[in-house]
């Protein structure tokens, strides 16, 4: 290996103080300078790639959610769920450093409940980032159609955002990838200060009625129905729900040990800006809020804004593909040579699973009729629990047996936390799936569904 391929490749310490060469991982094999380097993220790309697998799709539906909550309960909401992913987010890392082993969620499942554990965790992995990858393609869609005036068929909009996304999510590396996150990240993050900036210095949201005069109508607290409050919840765990992809963003760090300056730059920087966007738009917008959020100015602002927006969309799809289709990857080809070299077979099945998941991701899309209500059914029922219950178990399986000699204070109320932090992932998962089945079905009734690969307006 030559001196070039060394720089990038870190020698750090174990939390026991072993001295581990990362030019064998224990993921990824021999990373030698026949294959792609797959330790090759900084802590500042890290931080990005976090932050981009945030800051998407969620983020738009926030001041719908404080809509349906009130603006003190949503804060509260949001600040609590943003308080106990950042904690489940840490815990990745601290597993991480003491599993090298570990390269995503199933190999918890494993570790907790055997082989049941990996195939429950491993299936809910894999459906959770196809849907949010198709959910993706139709937000890409849902721009294309608006910056365009609606140009062509919404159908052919959402084949361009499978293209695309394929193309570019069969980079490689998180590491060649993560200077498109910045791109995407400026480019989301600019688009929604836009429309922040724009209702605050409109007369009205472009919703709300013009023959009246306009006085803002938001609610410090509002009496909704159970349903509607746990969807809103559902709704900002959504917004969080980046969790799972931080085992794989982990894996591909050059320095582990730099994770936890990487994840409170993220959390920090991701929380700010939701409850800045979350709250200033839902003041000036109250119950005309529109969902996504970035129609909530009038039509030239959304242009605009989408405009903006939709390379933040495509980088957040390419993330999605690539994650998934890096979990199968390595799944096929773990322990072979040809998952660390340039090799026919390493290119066939790397193109194969990407080109895979891309498919089924777009023919979800297309083809699932009430899709925004199934994506959040899906997002209840996958995307909490592991969000929540895995990482709880993850802190009792590496200290429950400290408590066998000697129960201190700490470890008893971490216990309490963990057993917390189960039980809230079970009630958010049952209680959202609830709400979200309740409005797939109030949906399908009032309009009967979208149509199949429809070319229909979705801006």
């Amino acid at each position: 290996m030559s001196g070039e391929k060394k720089e990038d490749l870190a020698t750090v310490a174990s939390p026991n103080g072993e001295i581990i060469d990362d030019s064998h991982d224990a993921v990824f094999g021999e990373i030698t300078e026949d294959g792609p380097n797959y330790r090759a993220v900084g802590w500042k790309g890290t931080a990005v790639l976090m932050m981009k697998t945030q800051i998407g799709l969620g983020v738009l539906s926030i001041p719908v959610a404080f809509d349906a909550l009130g603006l003190v309960p949503g804060v509260i909401c949001l600040c609590a769920i943003g308080g106990i992913t950042t904690w489940s987010d840490y815990i990745i890392g601290v597993f991480k450093l003491r599993h090298r082993e570990v390269y995503g969620i199933d190999d918890v499942g494993e570790l907790l409940m055997g082989r049941p554990g990996r195939i429950l965790l491993g299936t809910a992995f894999c459906l959770w980032w196809v849907f949010v990858a198709g959910s993706g393609m139709l937000g890409i869609s849902i721009g294309l159609n608006a910056v365009s005036a609606h140009a062509t068929c919404t159908a052919v909009y959402v084949a361009v955002a499978a293209i695309v996304a394929f193309l570019f999510g069969s980079i490689q590396t998180l590491g060649r990838i993560s200077w498109l996150a910045w791109i995407g990240l400026f480019c989301i993050l600019t688009s929604i200060l836009i429309v922040t900036v724009a209702v605050g210095i409109q007369d009205r949201p472009s919703a709300a009625p013009e023959d009246a005069i306009w006085v803002p109508d938001y609610k410090i607290v509002n009496n909704s129905s159970f349903t509607d409050a746990i969807s809103a919840i559902s709704t900002l765990v959504f917004a969080y729900a980046g969790t799972p992809a931080f085992f794989s963003i982990a894996s591909e760090m050059r320095d582990p040990t730099h994770y936890n300056k990487a994840l409170i730059l993220c959390q920090s920087v991701v929380t700010c800006f939701y409850l800045a966007i979350g709250i200033v738009i839902y003041y000036f917008c109250g119950s005309y809020v529109s969902s996504p959020a970035l129609g909530s100015a009038g039509p030239v602002v959304k242009k605009v804004s989408y405009g903006f927006a939709l390379p933040g969309l495509i980088v957040s799809t390419l993330l999605f593909v690539h994650i998934t289709g890096k979990y199968i990857f390595i799944r096929m080809l773990h322990g072979s040579r040809h998952l660390t070299a340039n090799t026919v077979k390493h290119w066939v099945f790397w193109l194969g699973c990407t080109f895979g998941v891309t498919i089924v991701a777009y023919i979800i899309a297309s083809a699932i009729p009430v899709f925004s209500d199934l994506v959040s059914l899906v997002g209840a029922l996958l995307g909490t629990p592991m969000c929540f219950q895995p990482m709880g178990g993850m802190w009792l399986y590496d200290n429950w047996s400290k408590g066998k000699s000697h129960r201190t204070l700490k470890w008893n109320l971490m216990v309490c936390w963990c057993v917390f932090i189960i039980i809230a992932g079970f009630f958010l998962m049952i209680g959202g799936t609830y709400g979200s089945i309740v409005s797939i079905i109030n949906s399908y009734n009032k309009s009967g569904g979208s149509a199949a690969w429809s070319c229909a307006d979705n801006s």
